[in-house]
């Protein structure tokens, strides 16, 4: 979907065909809808440029970023840049802490290496 002045989105589908930031959403709707819709509207505003610094984003490094949401659980979708202004969903968590686990920036990564891979 095109978005005037704004930033195409788009979340990762894997070699599987499953979505894990949709599925991760999916769930998060059924068991925290407040946390969703507040998730889902944070998403909504990445479509503009003031919503890419903190507090609503933040990098990360290396081309990746987080919506962050604090809730009843700290809510993160992890996400990256591609070009004509596309913002690509590629991780989402929940955790009590600050910090990001390192198995999950693996596997934020890994899933931009293979997005980018899959879309040359």
């Amino acid at each position: 979907m095109l978005i005037p002045h704004g930033f195409y989105r788009r979340v990762l589908r894997n070699e599987h065909w499953c979505i894990p930031v949709q599925e991760f959403l999916d769930e998060l709707k059924f068991t925290d809808p407040d946390d969703f819709t507040a998730v889902l509207a944070g998403l909504n505003k990445l479509r503009h440029r003031q919503y890419h610094r903190e507090p609503l984003s933040k990098s990360l490094g290396g081309g990746l970023f987080e919506l962050r949401h604090v809730g009843k659980l700290n809510t993160r979708v992890l996400w990256f840049f591609m070009k004509g202004r596309r913002i690509v969903a590629v991780h989402a968590i929940r955790n009590k802490g600050q910090a990001i686990a390192r198995r999950d920036l693996q596997t934020a990564r890994s899933r931009i290496r293979d997005w980018l891979e899959r879309n040359k």
